[in-house]
């Protein structure tokens, strides 16, 4: 269902507010460049400092500046079920194709309270939903076997995997069948997991080369690693770069260094310290994203 190369779309702002403006910006580029679907209000989005209200426009600017040329999976994830119920209720009255939701953060939920929760989500939301297990932001790891449980439920399609660990994807992709789609949510494991069987990427890296990042996830597609590879290598130093400090933070220095955004984030995120803003910059450099004097 979801299949290729999905763009976690940073959120620009402007004194405090959301700069639509940019943001429309921002989409038309990555659909310029082919991607194949746009996630807003997701980590990369800011979606934890996100108003209720904000949160539902990201996603109406989304749908109607994608015209139906991108698939559009929504950030409706929370901690609180009843939220994530109503949040994902609007992804799907907007017209949203799927939504992502982050697992409950925070309240450390067991393994079966994982599935009650997400079936809770399914039952109320009449969209495909995509799990999203990061437990290095979580506090909890959603076990292979529990994704199971959860791929027999109706509406829960996938998994954004961003556990780091390549053997527990591969689990999944043996438990949960062909049919469940397995999508990477670590820029640099990209290749390695498309490789076992992954279908895609939520990536960060693709606000910044949409079209190159395509490519490479494109070219495992069709099964020519050697392509892949090529390219994957040719990007690794730039999403190594997207991680010198927590995301968004990086991502979005770069776009702003590109004059594709203002250099704003909200609390309690702050600006790149300048050492890494200094490598950042460099790397940038290196691919001819800036002209060297960031």
């Amino acid at each position: 269902m979801f299949r290729g190369t999905f763009t976690a779309l940073v959120t620009p702002f402007h004194d405090g507010e959301i700069d639509e403006t940019r943001f429309r910006a921002l989409i038309e580029t990555q659909i310029e460049a082919g991607v194949d679907g746009l996630v807003p209000c997701g980590s990369t989005g800011e979606s934890a400092t996100l108003s209720h209200d904000e949160h539902e426009r990201l996603i109406k600017i989304t749908i109607e500046q994608s015209a139906g040329r991108a698939k559009v999976i929504a950030g409706t994830g929370s901690n609180n079920t009843a939220e994530a119920c109503r949040l994902t209720q609007a992804a799907a009255d907007a017209g949203a194709d799927g939504a992502l939701l982050i697992s409950p953060y925070y309240n450390k939920p067991t393994q079966q309270g994982h599935v009650d929760h997400y079936r809770a989500v399914a039952e109320c939301a009449g969209i495909p939903l995509l799990v999203y297990n990061i437990p290095g932001r979580t506090g909890v790891n959603i076990e292979p076997e529990t994704l199971a449980a959860m791929s027999g439920i109706d509406g829960i399609v996938g998994v954004k995997e961003a556990s780091g660990s390549i053997d527990q994807a591969q689990s999944v992709m043996q438990l949960c069948g062909d049919d469940f789609c397995v999508l990477s949510g670590d820029d640099t494991l990209t290749l390695a997991l498309m490789a076992v069987g992954a279908h895609g990427v939520i990536g960060v890296t693709p606000n910044l080369v949409p079209a190159r990042y395509k490519a490479m996830v494109d070219a495992a597609t069709a099964d020519d690693f050697g392509e892949a590879r090529r390219i994957h290598r040719e990007l690794l130093p730039l999403m190594q770069a997207m991680a010198l400090e927590t995301n968004p933070i990086p991502v979005k220095t770069a776009l702003a260094l590109m004059g594709s955004l203002e250099e704003e984030l909200r609390m309690p995120l702050t600006p790149m310290e300048e050492q890494h803003r200094k490598r950042l910059a460099t790397v940038l450099s290196d691919y001819g994203l800036v002209d060297g004097n960031g």
